[in-house]
């Protein structure tokens, strides 16, 4: 796990020698807002870097899980493996389109640029990204909606094999 200093803050009050409206008074106003930023930006980077950890742990037990599955699936026969596959299919074509979001989203987090650079995108810029972000999670939706479709068409799909499988054997 992270290591994740304490969550207390420091207080630091400085008198100015100058008015509340100076301009020295306004530096350090924003030198301590800064400071407050950075802190939250820390503090959530803390919290994502733990969040990543345990991530990481899930998605390590779930590859175990996954190789288990499959060394037992090849140990089986195939007409034993139709038989009982047909929630288990379901469940893993949710868990892999949740993978897959969760990955994007990852990866759209780390090839962001850095927002405190200089070089901000300009208002018309930031308006395309933010409608091509609104489509990508609209086509994310329909690609969610498309795989439940194919996984209940697969069931049916098994239940008619067991079905036929019932009627040959009759």
């Amino acid at each position: 796990m992270a290591c994740h200093p304490s969550g207390s803050y420091s207080v630091v009050v400085i008198p100015l020698k100058t008015s509340l409206y100076s301009l020295d008074a306004l530096r350090f106003y924003l030198w301590i807002k800064r400071l407050k930023d950075l802190e939250r930006e820390k503090d959530a980077l803390w919290s994502g870097l733990e969040i990543l950890e345990k991530t990481r742990l899930w998605y390590l037990q779930r590859l175990e899980k996954n190789r288990a599955r499959q060394d037992s699936i090849e140990a089986r026969s195939g007409s034993v493996f139709w038989r009982d596959h047909g929630t288990e299919e379901t469940h893993s074509c949710f868990l892999r389109s949740q993978i897959q979001r969760v990955n994007g989203s990852l990866g759209s987090v780390m090839s962001e640029p850095n927002v405190t650079s200089s070089s901000n995108p300009s208002i018309p810029e930031a308006v395309a990204d933010s409608d091509l972000r609104w489509h990508n999670s609209l086509l994310t939706q329909e690609l969610s909606r498309k795989n439940s479709q194919i996984s209940l068409l697969e069931q049916e799909k098994h239940a008619l094999l067991n079905e036929l499988d019932d009627l040959q054997s009759c």
